[in-house]
């Protein structure tokens, strides 16, 4: 064999070797299991956040992320026991999730409470600035960051379309929860709306489920002549048994989400719950891939 043959020959055992070691080192590579990024989801109850969790997990899915593969999603839900949020949250924290995301005000102050380091990403929060969660909108600051319902701007709106279809309303019922920090500013806004409409409020108070009827029984005994629904997760929890109690009443509303008319309340308005936590997706694949809150 002819030193330039043996040359030629030797290049081919090398070239052949280098594709075997790269086929090899590929394998192995391929074989590595990704990071697995753990997911909290901080909510009211699994009933009334199925929608959301659905809009959320398409976000999810659309992004790349597969349950089970490359993240896990746990769960903590207060169902109408607000006193158990802090509680979930922390337990959230001890596992080590990478990100919590809240849906409503009272999981943001829980989680908040119990990380300053952990992102959290609110999906729904009506109010960020005015609750303390963040400094502003353009610039959170801290670990929070995330999406607005609006809730308090909607309110007075609310109210102009409630006095549209009864323009001889004088008397309005308002449910709230006192203790879901959200209220606060939105109750607010519809105080300084019902001043410029010449409407009289009645402000009546969930603090659990068993206050509805009663609350209905106050409203007609104040001669109430609607009423609103301020978002909590008592409320959101029973829609259909308060649209149920609102047509036996005869009392008309207006709701801050869709699906109290779905569950057969008179009307709505306000801003996709489900899709702003399908926006909430993004949020979460941009901090696990290195943004700052």
């Amino acid at each position: 064999m002819s030193r330039r043959a043996k040359i030629k020959r030797a290049k081919a055992l090398s070239l052949a070797l280098y594709a075997m070691l790269f086929a090899l080192c590929s394998a192995a590579s391929a074989q590595q299991p990704a990071k697995l990024s753990r997911i909290g989801f901080l909510g009211s109850s699994a009933a009334s956040s199925s929608a959301r969790i659905d809009g959320f997990r398409q976000g999810l899915r659309e992004l790349g992320y597969v349950e089970g593969k490359n993240i896990v999603i746990e769960y903590g839900f207060e169902e109408e026991k607000l006193e158990r949020q802090n509680a979930l949250a922390t337990e959230l924290v001890r596992h080590k999730v990478d990100i919590i995301v809240t849906a409503g005000a009272g999981a943001t102050r829980a989680a908040k409470a119990a990380t300053s380091t952990i992102p959290i990403v609110m999906s729904q929060d009506p109010d960020p600035v005015g609750n303390g969660f963040v400094a502003s909108l353009a610039r959170p600051g801290g670990n929070i960051t995330g999406l607005s319902s609006l809730g308090a701007d909607l309110a007075g709106k609310r109210l102009e379309l409630l006095k549209e279809i009864l323009p001889k309303l004088s008397r309005l019922a308002v449910f709230i929860t006192s203790t879901n920090p959200g209220n606060v500013s939105a109750l607010r806004e519809t105080k300084l709306a019902a001043e410029s409409f010449k409407v009289q409020l009645q402000i009546l108070d969930l603090l659990s489920a068993k206050d509805i009827e009663a609350a209905f029984r106050a409203a007609k005994k104040g001669r109430a002549e609607a009423f609103f629904v301020q978002n909590s997760p008592v409320s959101a929890s029973r829609r259909k048994e308060i649209a149920e109690l609102a047509a036996k009443s005869r009392l008309p509303a207006i709701y801050n989400r869709s699906d109290y008319v779905e569950d057969g309340g008179l009307m709505s308005y306000g801003v996709s719950f489900t899709n702003l936590a399908y926006r909430a997706a993004t949020y979460v694949d941009k901090i696990l891939k290195g943004a700052k809150p």
